[in-house]
């Protein structure tokens, strides 16, 4: 399968540095200038774009623009200030290349937004289906509803009453199969006839197994494949509620990513929020253990490395969603002390320099580091 990416930029030796990158990840690409790139994101979907920042105002105007065409592009920004990425990160850039660039750089880099591309278009990959749907927004009555079309992350619904955007919401039906399930989500997007399109999350492995099955089974096509996970990727830090993973394939803030730890036999899979992505080194990940379970599991980890010192775990790490809902982190600091997740969602207030020394003053408490 071939993706679409459109670069915005006049600099002639990126380009040149880039173009046979994107084609080693089966990633077609358009350049144009920045005068152009409005129009050609008006004209076509494209999967990436990446936008140079040696003109801010226009490169903002671009991401802006990529932005509220409702497109799913993963954005990069090519920057030579490295103490402008904060600024960039919040114009809209998920990922960000640093002046000159490098081969093994944008390898690393691109590496990590292909399996995003990949796994946004397994998420965008819906089947249609109408089926009875009961819906109960949260403090709301139930209401009734049509299923309309049915993925592994999100649906579509025609409910009885218009619902309202961001509204947590949970669903209850039975697929043509007899298959019944119970979901909740958020809603993405709601019209004012009652349609909407709900945003799956929190969802139990056997239902995420079972919607991946179902999906692959009634689908007209073959879904695009999942991604791989991201290798070279160190656990340094690991607390109950968080973890810090040096790589050179971080993914975006915001993005959800799901872990594998493994040491010997025993294997712990937890689901995570990134909180802070520092370009080309790594990122800190906030765990989305909402309930008793997952959290004992990661405590039972945390256990198992403490009583077994020198042991480094096996890590693999694959994308889940390009951006979560803002409350799908863990509830877990609301209970235990947790100074790693408190670094994590004060990390705003840090240079990377700075959150970095913070972080290896922590290696001296209670956290697990290696």
């Amino acid at each position: 399968m071939t993706f679409q990416a459109l670069l915005v930029s006049k600099d002639e030796k990126a380009s040149v540095t880039l173009n046979p990158v994107f084609a080693g990840f089966g990633i077609d690409v358009r350049l144009c200038g920045y005068p152009d790139a409005v129009v050609c994101l008006t004209e076509q979907n494209f999967d990436a774009v990446v936008v140079d920042f040696d003109d801010p105002h226009s490169a903002a105007l671009v991401l802006q623009n990529a932005l509220s065409a409702g497109s799913k592009a993963v954005t990069v920004a090519l920057l030579t200030d490295q103490t402008k990425v904060r600024n960039v990160f919040g114009a809209g850039a998920n990922f960000v290349l640093y002046k000159p660039i490098s081969q093994p750089q944008a390898e690393a880099s691109l590496r990590a937004a292909t399996a995003l591309i990949k796994r946004e278009r397994r998420r965008s990959f819906r089947v249609p289906v109408q089926v009875p749907v009961q819906l109960r927004v949260h403090n709301g009555p139930e209401m009734e509803g049509i299923l309309l079309d049915l993925s592994e992350d999100g649906m579509d619904v025609l409910a009885a009453q218009p619902l309202c955007p961001s509204a947590a919401i949970n669903a209850h039906f039975t697929l043509p199969d007899g298959t019944e399930l119970k979901v909740h989500g958020e809603i993405a997007w709601a019209n004012p006839n009652g349609q909407s399109g709900v945003r799956l999350f929190d969802l139990a492995e056997k239902t995420r197994a079972t919607l991946k099955a179902w999906v692959a089974a009634n689908a007209p096509e073959l879904p695009p494949e999942d991604p791989l996970p991201v290798g070279q990727c160190k656990l340094t830090d690991l607390s109950l509620g968080a973890c810090y993973v040096e790589t050179e394939s971080p993914f975006p803030e915001r993005s959800g990513i799901v872990l594998m730890l493994r040491v010997g036999e025993v294997e712990v899979q937890a689901g995570g929020v990134v909180r802070v992505m520092h370009p080309g080194y790594g990122m800190g990940i906030e765990f989305s253990s909402r309930t008793e379970e997952q959290r004992q599991q990661v405590a039972d980890f945390i256990e198992l490395l403490t009583t077994n010192p020198g042991v480094v775990p096996e890590l693999l790490i694959t994308p889940r969603a390009l951006t979560t809902p803002e409350n799908s982190g863990s509830s877990a600091s609301q209970e235990v002390e947790d100074p790693l997740l408190d670094l994590l969602q004060d990390h705003d207030a840090f240079s990377q320099e700075e959150f970095l020394q913070e972080l290896r003053k922590q290696r001296s408490s209670e956290a697990v580091s290696f």
